[in-house]
């Protein structure tokens, strides 16, 4: 599989108070077109970090940042939104919409960015919203919607352009049984069927069955890669730091 995503030897150090903090430390890990890869670990291990870094949101401290060809860890900050503009969908765990947009503007501004306009952008953006069960939501505001609403029209933006990386920060926080697996469904699919790279980051043991592989990442560190079905559901507990449990079917 052709890797969309290569890291090498990224660091990432903030400034605190006159003390330096590492955020990462030498991480290494690629993500391949077609595979759908769980980021897992503990809160403050650099989950988010390493994903806003591969999503070209967080500038890295040093090392070698490869997205679909291009290096771009030597990219000046104001470089960067092209970047993901032309090859990036990102799930903000904050949902991030427009507050005085509608649901459907608020995907026809992500197309409108990526050249496509008036009815051809509409039409797209109400099956966007059809794709995740909100059709009937284009024109309400987010402050009418509920969490999990919101949480899908994030879903629908990011695959608004069908962008070859989409990069997820904890999707399915805010949703439902049924609707996250919907959400990991459509996910699946656009690794599996679409040959689109996934790289989803997740406290939620439910979705690790739908990973190709699954990253543990702790102290900055990677600590571990590996299939998922090998991933035994004690230590998915452990992971999680609660008991594991299913999709309610």
């Amino acid at each position: 599989m052709k890797a969309a995503i290569i890291v090498r030897d990224v660091t990432k150090t903030y400034a605190e108070g006159g003390a330096s903090v590492a955020a990462l430390g030498g991480v290494d890990l690629e993500i391949h077109s077609g595979e759908i890869v769980m980021l897992v670990g503990p809160s403050g291990s650099g989950k988010t970090t390493l994903l806003s870094i591969m999503g070209c949101i967080l500038q890295a401290s040093s090392g070698s940042i490869r997205i679909a060809g291009q290096e771009v860890g030597h990219l000046r900050e104001n470089e960067l939104p092209r970047v993901r503009l032309d090859h990036i969908g990102f799930v903000f765990q904050g949902f991030n919409l427009f507050p005085t947009l509608t649901a459907g503007e608020n995907i026809e501004l992500m197309l409108d960015l990526k050249g496509v306009r008036g009815p051809q952008a509409h039409k797209l953006a109400y099956e966007l919203l059809d794709r995740v069960g909100l059709a009937g939501k284009f024109d309400v505001v987010p402050a009418n919607l509920s969490g999990g609403q919101k949480q899908r029209v994030a879903v629908a933006r990011a695959l608004a352009g069908d962008p070859k990386i989409i990069l997820a920060d904890e999707p399915t926080a805010a949703l439902d049984s049924h609707t996250g697996r919907t959400i990991m469904e459509m996910m699946r699919d656009l690794a599996h069927e679409r040959g689109r790279a996934v790289l989803i980051v997740t406290h939620d043991p439910r979705v690790l069955e739908f990973a190709d592989r699954t990253i543990r990442i702790e102290d900055g560190m990677i600590v571990n890669s590996s299939p998922e079905l090998s991933v035994p559901a004690e230590l998915l507990a452990q992971n999680f730091h609660q008991p594991a449990h299913t999709w309610i079917q």
